[in-house]
């Protein structure tokens, strides 16, 4: 009678559903995090919100909100692009250029604040209520210099009013502008919250005077518009007139984390649920050597292990894409409810990623058990039950020379990162956790044989248990292998996230700590301050690296007016900041390297708007984490920032009269840290996603192995082994399973960390104790857990049914 592939398969799953719930398990995760990366990764690509400014502006002239710029050289060359740090803004020539083609509004937004003011309100010129919609409540429109229209909710913030009598016809207010603090005559009222000055005087207000945030054009052909700007500025209608900067932060962000987060996660998820499914495969080789024994041939085994894999791995993905919707959903929810995505910013499921992650699932399966299976069915049928009576101990072919090859490359990648500086080094390190944790993978049964016989031991000096876990532990080195690989995953990625980020923090706070002098800070001073030295932080764009590879980065800045000696201790090591003027710039340690410059050189920098500058480096300093990784004269900036006007006063001594409120340099820095939660919580996310996959995974292994080994376990009873000596066994295996894997996964994230903080902050890695015992603690328990449990059950049945 003739074998049934898929009849066996069928029946198979069918009798013997346990055998598959690992598998399951692990295509069901895998197939959550893919998926919910990809909702990410389509939601960032998606995201849009509906004009709101200009919904009421036909068409809209605004400058490009990137930088663009050609990488790469020859064939290979392509386009890159990068957002500027602010509002990138166009020639005020354009609105006498466009001037004929239509009714052209310019428009220009700006903060003011009032005496006492609880906070800046938004100011523009009057020409705007053509689009926004505003309309006079009272009084009239400005024509003038020296008249306002004041909306109904900014008698607070612009200082109008004790009584609160926004906008009293004839009062005369006071308002700090970017240029100054201006004295104003209230002439109307006007609904919303904002502040409005004649078209002209709002203009030479904001502190850009030759520069519009935007032209709007009334009765004008778009076509024709855009022959008129001939590429210097966009031409927006639709929805493209929805100018928000928080929109392409929340496109970055969203792409970011569903892109590169979501191909780490990805090839991480792959990697432990091709380990589940290889270890199910040889769990049952027995199986295989008796179908080869009776003439299954061996195109019938692997149709068998196909087949089986063809009904797993899609339901596995159908019930897998719930939980992915629910993590991308509350990952998402989170993102917003902490201000990072606007709130219009919807995320968006459709098939395309889940489809994709049920793909990625199924392929897996599919690979691990054609790659599983071939063993089982390429040994002769008379060979089949002895050989899969014990564990193969020579290494594979294929996998040896592949591993061999990949540590190799992470070792040499690991020394690269060492000597080298900057991104460099950071990208050395980036590829040293993905090949060390790929031989790993390749390496598993070699180096669990190896850590085997070193953590073995102290396990023989355990009395007899300990000894016959050591000598289980070297005889079953896949078994220990598949084990092992998700807690070294869990390990390596968990800490290398969860550390950089304490790293950062601490040599951040160390660098303020030692760095600020000034005895008091006053934020969001008045605009025309004295008394201090003021300082303006925003971030440019800096050109790193060089030849084909070149790239802007984001970079933190500082303009400072004064001597800013007096109040920072920037930590210089080359150069002197007394001959920084006009022209020039100061570069922290880790931008000289990157790009390959000192002192003397000029740095390639697009200002916070995007105008290009080429300031000549006259100082390499240390501290430029804490306190700006650019230094550069106020004066360079005036015109190219959003606020117009300096964010902080840096005194030292008593703190003059009518400046605001003071913090020390303790509140500030501790105010500058929770400005960075975001990134701490995203970390955190990244890390608790990953290491719970591979901490259920390994559980996932840990209970499969157990269940396995029930014939083994029950044997031991039977040649007088009491229930207690066998629980001992198991409980010192779990802990050798478990020290291995945080001594690997220890091991590469140190490998990791160390070139890559050294790159960043310019010290070895913070590394918290009591956190790491956590991770070390939570590693030993899931491992002692996901193996007494199952282990408890199996011993429960009779002795005889061995």
């Amino acid at each position: 009678m003739p074998l049934r592939p898929n009849g066996l398969a069928r029946a198979a799953v069918r009798f013997r559903p346990a055998a598959f719930a690992g598998t399951f398990v692990a295509l069901l995760m895998t197939v959550a995090v893919v998926s919910a990366c990809g909702i990410l990764l389509e939601s960032g690509a998606r995201a849009s919100l509906p004009p709101t400014r200009y919904a009421q502006a036909p068409v809209v002239v605004a400058a490009d909100q990137q930088i663009h710029w050609q990488a790469g050289s020859g064939e290979g060359a392509y386009e890159e692009a990068v957002r500027v740090p602010e509002r990138a803004r166009v020639d005020a020539a354009l609105l006498e250029r466009l001037a004929p083609l239509g009714r052209a509004v310019p428009d220009v937004v700006f903060p003011v604040r009032g005496e006492g003011g609880s906070g800046p309100v938004e100011a523009s010129g009057w020409g705007a209520a053509a689009f926004t919609g505003t309309a006079l409540a009272g009084g009239r429109a400005p024509g003038a210099p020296g008249e306002v229209v004041l909306g109904a909710g900014a008698g607070a913030g612009a200082g109008a009013g004790a009584a609160g009598a926004a906008g009293a016809a004839g009062e005369r207010i006071t308002l700090d502008t970017p240029v100054g603090k201006r004295e104003f005559r209230v002439v109307g009222r006007a609904g919303g919250t904002g502040v409005w000055f004649s078209d002209a005087e709002a203009r030479a207000l904001s502190g850009h005077p030759c520069a519009l945030d935007a032209v709007v054009l009334f009765d004008a052909d778009p076509e024709r518009v855009r022959a008129a700007v001939d590429g210097r500025a966009q031409v927006l209608t639709g929805a493209a007139r929805a100018v928000d900067p928080q929109l392409a932060g929340a496109k970055d962000l969203l792409t970011g984390l569903g892109g590169s987060f979501g191909g780490i996660a990805a090839l991480v998820a792959v990697f432990t649920a091709a380990g589940t499914v290889a270890l199910s495969v040889g769990q049952r080789s027995r199986e295989f050597a008796l179908l080869r024994a009776v003439g299954a041939t061996p195109r019938q085994i692997r149709r068998i292990v196909a087949t089986e894999a063809l009904l797993v791995a899609p339901a596995a993905g159908v019930l897998g894409c719930v939980p992915g919707i629910g993590l991308a959903a509350w990952w998402f929810g989170q993102l917003q409810a902490k201000g990072a995505i606007p709130a219009g910013v919807e995320l968006a499921v459709s098939w395309i990623p889940l489809v994709c992650a049920a793909g990625v699932g199924l392929v897996t399966a599919l690979l691990a058990g054609w790659a599983a299976a071939r063993r089982p069915a390429r040994i002769r049928p008379g060979q089949a039950l002895a050989a899969a009576a014990v564990e193969r101990l020579r290494p594979g072919w294929i996998r040896t020379p592949l591993g061999i090859a990949a540590l190799a490359g992470g070792a040499a990648c690991a020394g690269l990162a060492a000597t080298s500086g900057g991104d460099d080094a950071a990208n050395a390190a980036l590829g040293v956790v993905m090949l060390f944790m790929l031989a790993v993978a390749l390496l598993g049964p070699l180096i669990a044989r190896a850590c085997a016989g070193v953590l073995g031991l102290p396990l023989r000096a355990a009395g007899a248990s300990g000894s016959l876990a050591a000598a289980n532990s070297r005889a079953h080195a896949r078994r220990l292998a598949s084990a092992i690989t998700p807690i070294v995953l869990a390990m390596a990625f968990s800490s290398v996230l969860v550390f950089l980020h304490t790293s950062e923090e601490e040599a951040t706070r160390q660098q303020q700590a030692a760095g600020l002098l000034a005895d008091h800070v006053i934020t969001d001073p008045p605009a025309d301050a004295r008394g201090g030295v003021a300082i303006t932080r925003t971030s440019v764009l800096a050109m790193f690296g060089t030849g084909p590879e070149r790239r802007f980065q984001s970079a933190s800045a500082q303009g400072v007016a004064g001597d800013v000696t007096t109040v920072q201790d920037l930590g210089v090591r080359e150069g002197s900041l007394g001959t920084l003027r006009p022209g020039t710039v100061a570069v922290d340690r880790a931008l000289a390297e990157s790009a390959r410059l000192g002192v003397g050189d000029r740095v390639e920098l697009r200002l916070p708007d995007g105008v290009p500058a080429d300031p000549e480096i006259v100082a390499v300093y240390t501290r430029g984490l804490g306190l700006g990784q650019v230094t550069l004269p106020a004066s360079d900036l005036t015109g190219h920032t959003t606020a117009g006007r300096a964010t902080e006063l840096l005194v030292r001594g008593p703190v003059p009269a009518g400046l605001g409120p003071a913090v020390s340099p303790s509140e500030w820095t501790t105010a500058q840290s929770t400005e960075r939660e975001v990134s701490a919580w995203a970390n955190a996310v990244m890390a608790a996603v990953l290491g719970g996959f591979a901490a259920v995974a390994a559980a996932n292994t840990l209970v499969m192995t157990v269940l396995d080994r029930r014939r083994e376990l029950r044997m031991l009873r039977l040649v007088g082994s009491t229930r207690r000596q066998v629980l001992r066994m198991l409980r010192w295996e779990a802990l050798l399973i478990g020290g291995a894997g945080v001594t690997l996964g220890t091991a590469i994230a140190l490998a990791t960390l160390y070139p890559l903080t050294k790159a960043v902050t310019g010290a070895p890695p913070h590394v918290p104790p009591v956190l790491y015992a956590s991770f070390a603690a939570a590693a030993l328990a899931l491992g002692l857990t996901a193996t007494l449990l199952p282990a408890h059950w199996s011993l429960r049945r009779r002795t005889g049914g061995a």
